[in-house]
């Protein structure tokens, strides 16, 4: 079974298109008009072994928000969708990555409760055009639309860029992870027989 997933969504502020594929090979084409946050994605499909074509048209006009976070809700569908029931998956996923002098980790649980604790201190507001609060926008759009119980936690760190990009590694070694396929699992890893 090819876990793939293709996505619009548009609004009066976005449109967005994507498509994801969870088993892949890291391969990305890009573009949202944010330069950091294109890195940033392209970084996580690299890490994670998503391959993950995305275009978002937003109202950066205004600022990056809406763009940010509608990506966000856009690739959390996308794994929903490709997951389906989420037979046979790890569902666990735990990734501590160092970049430089900044140490992240980021542990998730593909539980269907969507959850954020994010305890990361980045101590630039802005990196390039990208607007650093917005990384926890994104991740909470994430968790909620994918249905993940997300912590993501800054060991170590000085410098704003290498503190981000710490965070979007280790986000795509977790959810690698947690998709990967185990034969030993029957149904789904609960005891409640759903997730």
């Amino acid at each position: 079974m090819i876990r793939t997933a293709s996505l619009k969504r548009q609004t009066a502020e976005t449109k967005i298109t994507a498509t994801l594929g969870i088993d892949g090979t890291g391969r990305s084409e890009i573009t949202t008009g944010i330069g950091f946050f294109d890195h940033m994605l392209i970084l996580f499909a690299k890490h994670g072994f998503f391959d993950l074509t995305l275009k978002a048209d937003g109202d950066l006009f205004i600022d990056g928000h809406h763009t940010v976070e509608d990506v966000g809700i856009v690739l959390g569908q996308a794994f929903a969708q490709a997951l389906g029931d989420k037979s046979g998956i790890k569902r666990y996923g735990t990734a501590f990555v160092p970049m430089d002098e900044a140490l992240v980790l980021v542990s998730l649980d593909i539980s269907g409760r969507p959850f954020l604790a994010f305890d990361v201190d980045i101590p630039t507001e802005r990196i390039g055009t990208f607007d650093s609060e917005l990384t926890e926008e994104f991740l909470r759009a994430l968790a909620v639309h994918a249905g993940l119980t997300l912590h993501v936690r800054l060991m170590a760190g000085k410098n704003a860029h290498h503190i981000v990009e710490g965070v979007f590694k280790a986000l795509g070694r977790a959810l690698d992870e947690a998709t990967r396929k185990d034969e030993r699992i029957v149904g789904v890893l609960s005891t409640k027989g759903m997730l």
